[in-house]
C-alpha cells in the first residue's frame, strides 16, 4: 500500500454496522461490559478508545511500525518518552538547535531531579561519540530542527548511540512520515506534534510517540493510561480527517518552501536563508539521502535590528503572525520572543539563535503570493529606512 493510500485506508475501513463510509466519533467515557471484566476490548477512555485506535494504527502505517500512543500534546508525548527512561544520574544527549519547550521541560523539570543534559553540535562526530557515555539512555535528535532547520546524518547517529545502548529518539514533526522515515534508518522511537502537519489545520491540539519493538514501547503505553494525558475521541477524529490530505498537503507545502527560500536567498536584506533545499545549506546533501523531500518550513535572519524584524512579523498580509506551524493557512513566527522564549538570551546566542531570525511555515496557498507576501514587507522595510537617512540628512 502506497503512501497516499495507507492515508485514507489504514485502520479505517468503513463503520461495519450501518456502513457508513467514515467511522462516526465515539464520544463516550465508558463502555458497557457483559459481564465483570468482560468487555467488548475497550472499557474506559483513558485506556482505549475507538477513534483515537484508529488514529494510533494509521500513524503506525505510516511509520512503518506496529506501535503509537496517542497524547494530548507533543509536550505530553515528549514527557512520556522522557519519564519512561530517564532517572536521577542519567544522561540525556540533545543538538543545539531544539524546541524551546523540549529545551524547558529537559532544563526546569528532568535536571532538578538529577538528568544530566548534555547539548552539543552533534553534527560534529568526534563531540557527539565523546558526549554518549554508559549513562546515556537517549539521544534525542530533530531533524530538520526548529528552528534553524539544520540537518543531522540519523543513520551515523543511531549507530554511535547504540553502540552504547543508547536509544535514539527522532522528533518527526518538520519532515513528517511523508518526508522521513527514522524507523528505517535506526531510530528506535519517533515523536510527533501531531498539532502540526499531521493533523494539518491547525485545530486540534495532539502529541504521539512510536516505537517499533514492543519492549521499547511498553513503558511509553503503560504512561498513557497511568498518567492519563490522552487526546479526546473529536480531536482524534478531526486528525484522521487532515491525514486523508497529508500527502498533498506536504507536496504543496513543499513546493511553496522552495519558491519562498529561493526569493528570499540573495536578498540584500537578509543575511542568511535556512532550507535544506538549497544546496549551499550545510545539511543538503544528507537531507537527499535520507529524506524523500526537504520539508515546507523556511527560517531567514533579517538584517535588520529587533524592532524592524517585530515591524515586518506584525505586518503581512497572508502570513498570520502566530506560534504553531504546519497548518493550511501560512504561519510567521520570531521564535527569540515566541516558540523559543523561555530559552535564557545568552544561551540563545550561545547556541546561534538570532534575535532576528523569522520563521516561516508556508500554507497550502499559492505560492506567488506568499512570495509577495514577504517581499512587500521586505519593500516597505527598505523604504521606511531611505525615509530615515533623508530625514536625519535633513536634520543636519
Amino acid at each position: 500500500m502506497n503512501f497516499a493510500t495507507k492515508t485514507i485506508h489504514a485502520g479505517q475501513p468503513s463503520e461495519p454496522e450501518t456502513g457508513s463510509l467514515i467511522a462516526p466519533i465515539f464520544q463516550t467515557s465508558t463502555y458497557e461490559q457483559d459481564a465483570p471484566g468482560q468487555d467488548k476490548g475497550f472499557n474506559y477512555s483513558r485506556t482505549n478508545n475507538p477513534t483515537r485506535q484508529r488514529l494510533e494504527t494509521v500513524l503506525a502505517e505510516l511509520e512503518g511500525v506496529q506501535y503509537a500512543a496517542l497524547f494530548a500534546s507533543g509536550l505530553a508525548a515528549e514527557n512520556a518518552v522522557l519519564q519512561a527512561y530517564l532517572r536521577p544520574g542519567d544522561e540525556i544527549v540533545i543538538p543545539t538547535d531544539v524546541y524551546g519547550g523540549t529545551y524547558r521541560i529537559l532544563n526546569k523539570v528532568y535536571a532538578p531531579i538529577g538528568v544530566t543534559i548534555k547539548q552539543l553540535d552533534i553534527a560534529n562526530r568526534a563531540a557527539l561519540q565523546a558526549a554518549i557515555t554508559d549513562r546515556t539512555k537517549l539521544v534525542w535528535i530533530e531533524s530538520p530542527t526548529n528552528p534553524r532547520l539544520l540537518v543531522y546524518d540519523i543513520v551515523d547517529i543511531c549507530r554511535l548511540a547504540h553502540a552504547k545502548s543508547a536509544l535514539v529518539v527522532v522528533d518527526n514533526t518538520f519532515a513528517t512520515p511523508y518526508f522521513q522515515q527514522p524507523f528505517e534508518l535506526g531510530a528506535d522511537i519517533v515523536v510527533h506534534s501531531v498539532t502540526k502537519y499531521l493533523g494539518g489545520h491547525s485545530d486540534t491540539i495532539q502529541g504521539a510517540a512510536l516505537a517499533k519493538e514492543a519492549s521499547v514501547f511498553e513503558p511509553i503505553k503503560f504512561l498513557q493510561n497511568a498518567t492519563g494525558a490522552v487526546p479526546s475521541p473529536f480531536d482524534c477524529w478531526l486528525t484522521l480527517r487532515g491525514l486523508k490530505t497529508l500527502e498533498l498537503r506536504m507536496q504543496r507545502h513543499e513546493e511553496n518552501a522552495i519558491a519562498i527560500a529561493n526569493s528570499l536567498k540573495g536578498h540584500p536584506l537578509v543575511r542568511q536563508v535556512y532550507f535544506p533545499g538549497l544546496p549551499e545549506h550545510p545539511g543538503h546533501e544528507i537531507a537527499k539521502k535520507q529524506m524523500t523531500g526537504f520539508g515546507g518550513m523556511v527560517s531567514f535572519e533579517l538584517e535588520g535590528t529587533i524592532e524592524e524584524v517585530v515591524a515586518f512579523c506584525s505586518s503581512r498580509r497572508y502570513f498570520t503572525l502566530g506560534e504553531s506551524l504546519g497548518g493550511v493557512k501560512a504561519l510567521l513566527c520570531h521564535p527569540a520572543t515566541m516558540t523559543h522564549a523561555s530559552i535564557p538570551a545568552e544561551t540563545r546566542a550561545e547556541l546561534g539563535l538570532s534575535d532576528t531570525l523569522i520563521r516561516l511555515s508556508p500554507g497550502c496557498e499559492n505560492a506567488k503570493d506568499l512570495v509577495e507576501d514577504l517581499l512587500e514587507g521586505l519593500t516597505l522595510l527598505d523604504h521606511q529606512r531611505r525615509t530615515q537617512k533623508v530625514a536625519a540628512a535633513s536634520a543636519h
